[in-house]
């Protein structure tokens, strides 16, 4: 990122944060699609996209309903309230959805032609990997959604619908794809800092993509956990066993770099700046830190009251009282910088402490290579390094709890639960740890308007309006992912 002019980067965010706020007419067809644009512009483009809808409306959603974050207000009902209550519905889910796909996929689509033509597969490489991550995050909020039939813009404006479970299939092979012609020996050209996900020199980032690929598969597998045990070990033994590059620190993360300038800020502290007042953080993730002194509390949370030592959590479903309880930090918004955040904080999509994470359950549930003590504390070590804890309170923290103890049920409780608590602001996926394994445990808002925690969003109403030929609305929102089998 340092490398790139701070003017640009900043109008290429202000075009991304625009058109992820507005509705398509067709959400098949992008109206802003840069196909005719060079292919190191549509790469930044591509990269800018993907960075802001992992920060933006599902993650609201997501955090909202696995209750990370807490909709409050400091008087009249807002839309945060009403989410946390579950009344999310299609039309809420329009914006999500165009950004997703007359955006972000048909710019992936853009690049991987151009890179054919040009015979550049480093770019078209770099461009399946982000495609087959943004797919990942669409089965896992929708199910059943367009894949194979897609990204043919006025060829085909109603695409069909397919299997959650074959899209899955389909992810692998594109994370496959992409790591053979990220590895191609030649390519006329190649990205470099003009991608603001892993910038630099080509021949020196390569490897992360590689690395993001491959740990991607990881998490993809261990989404089977439940539906298909046996699958699940089988796929992360031979991967691991393949000596297939993987994650190895936090420089290896997935995530979008941000500035502190006009309209190149974060999207979380973009929304809080704007909206002051109308989320909070959830008592849920709250109390759970507060129960063991968390020392990421500080970096998480403000405090409350103000220099107090106290951190105070928003109840599902609580009276309006925005002012009573603790705001996003540092760990979210950047630094704070004489009275107002940077905004520089990076949106984190998958990170370090998630692979060991995932180790850990591996090793824990199917006996999969490692020990999982020992990813457990990798990847609490990992987290806190990440959020700035000294590395005296992380000796402290990890003395405390460390170690997995208990049956193997409660050692994958306490698995999840850090996990949660190291995903604190990561897309969907601590919604996903809890569709799949229940944990941590989650209570019903007070002023739910379901019977259910949602297992799932509702189409968007674009599509229901112009794509009823093949998509009819979900009855409701217990509707499961296929992976999701848990009663």
């Amino acid at each position: 990122m340092k490398n790139i002019k701070v003017s640009i980067i900043a109008s290429l965010f202000l075009a991304a944060f625009v058109s992820s706020s507005c509705e398509f007419g067709d959400i098949n067809q992008d109206r802003d699609n840069i196909l005719t644009a060079p292919i190191n512009q549509q790469l930044t483009s591509l990269t800018v996209n993907v960075g802001f809808f992992a920060g933006s409306d599902l993650n609201r959603f997501s955090s909202l309903i696995t209750q990370q974050f807490s909709g409050q207000s400091t008087g009249a009902l807002n839309q945060t309230q009403l989410y946390e209550s579950f009344q999310i519905s299609g039309a809420d889910q329009n914006n999500a959805w165009s950004s997703l796909y007359a955006t972000i996929l048909n710019d992936a689509e853009n690049i991987i032609t151009n890179a054919k033509a040009t015979n550049s597969p480093h770019y078209s490489g770099v461009a399946k990997i982000m495609k087959a991550y943004s797919y990942q995050v669409a089965v896992d909020t929708w199910g059943k959604i367009p894949f194979s039939d897609t990204q043919k813009l006025a060829a085909n404006t109603k695409p069909k619908y397919d299997s959650d479970e074959e899209i899955y299939t389909g992810i692998v092979k594109l994370l496959d794809e992409g790591i053979a012609e990220v590895n191609a020996t030649t390519s006329n050209i190649s990205p470099g800092t003009n991608s603001t996900i892993f910038p630099g020199a080509f021949s020196s980032t390569k490897n992360n993509w590689i690395k993001l690929a491959n740990t991607l598969k990881l998490r993809i597998y261990i989404h089977y956990s439940e539906k298909n045990p046996t699958f699940a070990k089988s796929s992360i033994d031979q991967l691991v066993g393949s000596g297939a590059p993987l994650f190895t620190s936090n420089a290896d993360n997935f995530q979008m770099n941000f500035l502190d300038a006009a309209n190149a800020r974060n999207p979380i502290d973009q929304f809080e700046t704007a909206r002051v007042g109308q989320l909070v953080v959830n008592a849920r993730l709250v109390n759970i830190m507060n129960g063991k002194t968390d020392p990421r509390r500080q970096f998480f949370f403000t405090q409350f009251p103000a220099g107090s030592g106290n951190y105070v959590g928003a109840v599902s479903g609580a009276p309006a009282a925005a002012n009573s309880y603790s705001k996003f930090h540092t760990y979210l918004r950047g630094a704070f910088l004489t009275a107002a955040y940077s905004g520089a904080a990076p949106i984190r999509m998958l990170t370090f402490a998630e692979y060991n994470f995932i180790r850990a359950e591996a090793a824990l549930r199917f006996a999969s290579p490692g020990n999982a003590d020992t990813f457990f504390r990798a990847g609490i070590t990992a987290s806190m390094e990440s959020a700035g804890v000294s590395a005296t309170d992380i000796t402290t923290y990890l003395a405390a709890n460390g170690t997995l103890t208990g049956t193997n049920a409660q050692k994958l409780e306490q698995i999840i639960t850090e996990k949660y608590v190291a995903n604190y602001g990561v897309l969907l996926e601590p919604w996903t740890d809890w569709r799949r394994t229940g944990y941590p445990a989650l209570t019903l808002p007070s002023n739910a308007v379901t019977t259910a925690i949602p297992r799932s969003l509702f189409y968007p109403q674009t599509e229901i309006d112009l794509n009823s030929e093949n998509v009819k609305q979900k009855a409701d929102m217990n509707v499961k992912v296929f992976w999701d089998t848990r009663q």
